[in-house]
C-alpha cells in the first residue's frame, strides 16, 4: 500500500502525492542518504505484467540519466521494491502548464512562443540521444516561478499504444496529443514529438485544444482525419504559421527538427515581445488638460520636463518645459511670438509695467530740496549783498546832502521860521539812520 511515510529501495522516504496520471503516480519524497528532496515517478504494477517493458524502461531510464541540458529533467535513480518500479528523478519547483491553463484559460503569443522555444530545446536534447518522448502535454511541462521550463516523463509511453487507448479516462490527455502517426499505429519519431509540441501551443493560444470526444480512440481518430478549429482572430499570422506547420498530418512537412522550431518559435516571442515594449506613439490625440481657472500666469515649474497636468504659462525661457502635447489655441492677433521662443499653451499675459521703487524717489525728491535751498538762500545772500553795496553811496551822498542843505539852510539868512529849522535838524538824523520819516517827526513836534 502506497502512503505518504513509506520507505522505497531504503532510502526515499515518500511524503506527498503531486501528481498522476495513466503510467503512475509522483510523490514527493525525501532522499535520506543525501538529505535533498526527490520526485518519485511510481509506475503502475499492472505495467510490470507486461513482458519486456520493466527491462526495455530501466534501459531508457539510464539513456535519460545521460543527458545534460537544463530544460530536461535530471533523473538519479531507478528502482524496484515490494512488486514496484520507480524513477527518481530531479524535484522541480513550479506548477505544470496544464494547471496555469486551467487557472487564466490561455496564454499570450509571446509567452506562448518562449516556452514553445524551450520545450522544443529539451526536445532536441533528448532526440540527439535517441530518445523520443512520445508523450508531450502541458502536464509533463513543469514551469519554474523563474519562468523557466522543464521538460519531464521521458519514455513512458513506449509501452503497447493500443492498450493505452483502450482504457477509458487513463490516458485521455494522451490522446489529445497523439500524433495521426502514432494513433495509425506507426513508430513514433522526433517529427511526432513535434506534432504534440504544436497541439501543446494551440492549447495556450487558443484556451482549448484541437479535438475533442466521447472516447480517447474517437479523439486519436480525428488527429487523423479532421482539421483543428482555426486559431482565435487576434493571433498574429507568424505565430499562426508556425503552429499550423507543426500540427501537419504529414509528417515531412512539418519542422526538419525540434531545434528548427526552436529558432522560428523564438525569433517570434522576441519580435513579439520588442513591439509590446516600444511606446506606440499617437500624435494626433490630444492630451486630457483641465481648463485654468485663472489667468494670472503660475510659478515657473523646474525641472526639464513639466508635470503632466494642467499646462499653465510660464514666462522666460524656462517656459518651454510646459508645453502640452495639444496644439496651442488660437492667438489674439495682437499676440506674434518671436522665432525661436517657447510657445505656450495659452497667449503669455501682459505683465505690468514695474513701479518705481518709493524709497529712492523719495532721496531724490529730499536732494532736490535741499538743493533749491541752497539755492534760494544763496541768491537771497546775493541780493542782499547787492543791495547793501549798492545803496551805500548814494545813502552817503544823501546825508551828506541833507548835511550840506541844512548847514545851508542854516547859515542862510532867508530862512529865519524856526519850525523849519527843527524840521530840517530832523530829517538830517533819520537820513543819518537809513530812513526818513518826516510823519513821525511832525507828530515827535
Amino acid at each position: 500500500m502506497i502512503r505518504p511515510g513509506v520507505t522505497l529501495g531504503g532510502r526515499y522516504r515518500l511524503e506527498e502525492r503531486i501528481a498522476g496520471g495513466g503510467m503512475g503516480d509522483v510523490w514527493r519524497g525525501t532522499d535520506e542518504v543525501l538529505g535533498r528532496t526527490v520526485a518519485v515517478k511510481i509506475l503502475l504494477p499492472a505495467l510490470l505484467d507486461e513482458p519486456g517493458f520493466a527491462e526495455r524502461f530501466r534501459g531508457e531510464a539510464r539513456t535519460m540519466a545521460t543527458i545534460n541540458h537544463p530544460g530536461v529533467v535530471d533523473v538519479y535513480d531507478y528502482g524496484s521494491d515490494q512488486q514496484l518500479a520507480f524513477l527518481v528523478m530531479e524535484y522541480v519547483e513550479g506548477d505544470a502548464l496544464s494547471r496555469t491553463l486551467s487557472r487564466v484559460g490561455r496564454l499570450t503569443p509571446a509567452r506562448t512562443m518562449a516556452l514553445v522555444a524551450q520545450a522544443a530545446d529539451a526536445l532536441q536534447a533528448a532526440h540527439a540521444n535517441g530518445i523520443v518522448h512520445r508523450d508531450v502535454k502541458p502536464g509533463n511541462l513543469l514551469v519554474r516561478p523563474n519562468g523557466t521550463l522543464v521538460l519531464t516523463d521521458f519514455g513512458i509511453a513506449r509501452s503497447a499504444l493500443v492498450g493505452q487507448l483502450t482504457v477509458a479516462g487513463a490516458v485521455l490527455g494522451t490522446a489529445s496529443y497523439i500524433s495521426p502517426e502514432q494513433a495509425s499505429g506507426d513508430v513514433a519519431t522526433p517529427a511526432s514529438d513535434v506534432y504534440a509540441l504544436g497541439v501543446v501551443a494551440y492549447q495556450c493560444l487558443s484556451g482549448h485544444r484541437p479535438f475533442d470526444g466521447a472516447t480517447p480512440i474517437e479523439i486519436a481518430m480525428k488527429h487523423v482525419r479532421e482539421n483543428p478549429r482555426p486559431l482565435p482572430g487576434d493571433i498574429p499570422p507568424a505565430v499562426r504559421a508556425i503552429v499550423d506547420r507543426a500540427m501537419s498530418k504529414d509528417p515531412s512537412a512539418r519542422w526538419p527538427s525540434a531545434s528548427a522550431m526552436a529558432t522560428v518559435a523564438r525569433q517570434a516571442a522576441s519580435s513579439l515581445t520588442t513591439a509590446v515594449q516600444q511606446p506606440v506613439a499617437q500624435p494626433h490625440q490630444p492630451a486630457r488638460t483641465a481648463r485654468p481657472t485663472s489667468p494670472a500666469p503660475s510659478r515657473p515649474q523646474s525641472g526639464a520636463a513639466a508635470r503632466a497636468s494642467v499646462p499653465r504659462p510660464v514666462s522666460g525661457a524656462r517656459g518651454a518645459a510646459s508645453v502640452p502635447s495639444a496644439p496651442p489655441s488660437p492667438m489674439p492677433p495682437s499676440y506674434r511670438p518671436q522665432s525661436g521662443a517657447p510657445v505656450n499653451a495659452y497667449p503669455p499675459q501682459a505683465t505690468p509695467a514695474a513701479k518705481p521703487e518709493s524709497t529712492f524717489g523719495r532721496q531724490v525728491l529730499v536732494v532736490l530740496a535741499v538743493v533749491l535751498a541752497l539755492l534760494v538762500l544763496l541768491c537771497a545772500g546775493v541780493i542782499s549783498f547787492l543791495l547793501r553795496h549798492g545803496n551805500g553811496t548814494p545813502a552817503a551822498s544823501n546825508t551828506l546832502g541833507y548835511h550840506s542843505s541844512s548847514a545851508a539852510i542854516l547859515r542862510s539868512d532867508v530862512v529865519a521860521d524856526p519850525v523849519l529849522v527843527a524840521s530840517y535838524r530832523l530829517m538830517k538824523a533819520d537820513a543819518q539812520l537809513g530812513s526818513i520819516r518826516p510823519n513821525e517827526g511832525r507828530q515827535t513836534l
